[in-house]
């Protein structure tokens, strides 16, 4: 896996968030999701190969989140503070012509901050719906909160068990964690048609998201749609998921 040095800037409220980056060129800003990291785009040769073509690409870790603060104090995680954090960043690297994209949790992140008012050149939601931006389905967070309010008592082999062990193994703080699914905000389908940023909604053909991903393209006012293999978990590590993206943020169509 490549590496990158970690850097750090500070959110709104002086909280102290990492971010990574790879490349030099046009720069593309790529969220993670929930319980990840940068890394996420490191560790399968995504951010990599973005930066071969013409790329500065930019890796942030959400506050709850990696190398970046993890306080457990609920007022450090208001409504909607995760879009307050990429806002933040996008300013303290003086960006104006850029591209955002994000992936699950970092997907409706990057519908939040174009909601209200971040102007990149293009925009990557991929990884969720309509259904989930809009705040219904339950989806990883469900599954989080399960697990940190029975931990222990599951049983061997059960999403939840699996899930625990995961958790445990990369040593994630479930308080920052639950405060983070706290802060997670709604976006009704109306502002999304007000939205001039094209996008593209990429999701796998596999993931339980699909059928409300194409709800999500037709909502949004330049939205278009890309289907990959894989699930929810695969689809973003797939050699498809760079190209689809690739070509859209050159400019190319989409098939």
């Amino acid at each position: 896996m490549v590496t990158a040095e970690v850097s750090f800037f500070s959110g709104r409220d002086g909280a102290r968030l990492a971010y990574r980056e790879l490349g030099r060129g046009r720069p593309l800003v790529l969220l993670h999701g929930l319980t990840g990291d940068g890394t996420l785009w490191l560790s399968h040769g995504q951010a990599e190969a973005f930066a071969a073509r013409g790329h500065r690409v930019v890796l942030p870790d959400f506050r709850g989140h990696g190398r970046s603060a993890k306080p457990h104090d609920a007022a450090a995680y208001p409504l909607d503070v995760l879009a307050d954090d990429g806002l933040a960043l996008v300013e303290h690297l003086g960006l104006d012509d850029y591209d955002l994209g994000g992936y699950s949790l970092g997907a409706r992140i990057v519908v939040r901050m174009l909601v209200r008012g971040a102007t990149p050149g293009r925009a990557v939601v991929a990884g969720q719906g309509l259904r989930q931006v809009m705040g219904f389905g339950g989806g990883a967070g469900a599954l989080l909160r399960r697990v940190f309010a029975g931990a222990g008592t599951f049983e061997p082999g059960s999403p939840e068990h699996r899930t625990e062990q995961w958790l445990r193994s990369r040593e994630e703080d479930p308080v920052a964690l639950l405060h983070v699914l706290d802060s997670i905000a709604a976006t009704p389908a109306e502002p999304l048609g007000l939205v001039r940023v094209p996008t593209l909604v990429a999701v796998g053909s596999e993931d339980e998201r699909a059928d409300s991903a194409d709800e999500l393209a037709t909502a949004l006012a330049h939205g278009r749609r890309a289907v990959l293999p894989g699930n929810h978990a695969t689809a973003v590590t797939t050699p498809e998921f760079v190209t689809a993206v690739a070509d859209f943020l050159a400019g190319q169509q989409q098939p």
